[in-house]
């Protein structure tokens, strides 16, 4: 597989390197140390990041003032040789210029990098790894297969994705590998402090504000075992914050002792909700956000609804129950 890879790249003098709609830093983390190694000119290549306006959040906006990759117009799209796509697992969730036609590869080739279990394999070669800890892990992995360099400020920028995938190395994706990679990454030059205070440490007002909100929003059911919170639109917009800025509030209701189930439900868009599944105590979510349209990872998931949070919980929260339910009896009888 990462022969093949490598080969594809190796054709390509121009590609778009394309992750999903509100990055996260693993997604951004892994498109700008990608799009660093293979447009950094020593051999006539270029490529440009599919990042539309608005695309980043307050938080991570430094991964691109540090990367500083050229961001792609419609007409990198147009004379692309091929795409990579990392951290996707479905081609409607490519982060793309709203100006692109539907038909924006045009049937050139895609290669796919991702660690969701719920990948659709849409790639030309999908190269997905579903118990890997991040994308930027699987990044690193070609990297060192390819044998490129990597310098500091790449080192960097996969350390961010794996870090915050595993938030802080404390979930049960945490592997051996990621470890590894991790470690490695720090002795080829990893900013460990500077990423720790931008990541941990560097809370907007903005940002803050919202994390008030989605505390004083949280809610748990009668047994405890679910615990869920809610921003609508007003209430993200009243914070100073947009659907960008949407990323791990979900930790806010799963940091309750007892949580088996956590969901955050936020109206970034207006009329559209979005869901993020956790589960604790090796509780699956996957399947339960696959019920909703959604996908992801067998203990984080996400879907997208339409309608506001107060509908969309209202119709959520009775089959999170009952499927929290059905799973815990399959436990016992196992």
């Amino acid at each position: 597989m990462l022969a093949d890879l490598v080969g594809t790249l190796e054709s390509w003098s121009r590609t778009v390197i394309i992750a999903h709609v509100t990055p996260d830093a693993d997604a951004l983390g892994s498109m700008f140390a990608l799009a660093k190694v293979f447009g950094n000119g020593d051999d006539g290549r270029v490529a440009t990041v599919s990042l539309p306006e608005s695309s980043l959040s307050q938080r991570l906006g430094f991964l691109h003032e540090w990367a500083k990759v050229p961001v792609a117009q419609v007409e990198d799209f147009a004379h692309a040789d091929g795409f990579v796509v990392v951290d996707t697992a479905k081609k409607p969730r490519c982060n793309l210029p709203a100006e692109l036609p539907e038909d924006w590869d045009s049937g050139r080739r895609i290669v796919n990098i991702d660690h969701h279990a719920s990948n659709t394999g849409f790639g030309w070669i999908n190269w997905v790894v579903g118990d890997a800890s991040s994308s930027a892990e699987l990044v690193y992995r070609l990297l060192k297969f390819w044998e490129k360099r990597i310098d500091p400020l790449v080192a960097s920028l996969l350390y961010a994705g794996i870090h915050t995938d595993t938030s802080g190395f404390s979930l049960p994706n945490t592997s051996e590998s990621a470890l590894s990679a991790a470690a490695e990454l720090v002795g080829k030059g990893a900013d460990v402090v500077e990423l720790g205070e931008r990541l941990e440490r560097s809370q907007q007002l903005s940002e803050f504000k919202l994390l008030r909100t989605i505390y004083a929003n949280t809610r748990l059911t009668a047994d405890g075992r679910i615990a869920y919170s809610t921003a609508d639109y007003q209430e993200i917009a009243e914070a100073g914050c947009t659907a960008a800025d949407i990323d791990d509030q979900v930790s806010v209701p799963r940091s309750l002792q007892g949580t088996r189930l956590a969901m955050l439900f936020t109206e970034g868009v207006r009329g559209k909700t979005r869901i993020n599944f956790r589960g604790e105590a090796g509780v699956p979510v996957l399947e339960l956000a696959k019920g909703f349209g959604g996908g992801g990872h067998t203990a984080a998931a996400g879907a997208i609804i339409e309608g506001i949070p107060s509908e969309v919980v209202a119709r959520v929260l009775p089959e999170a129950e009952a499927y929290l339910n059905r799973t815990r009896k399959l436990k016992i009888e196992n």
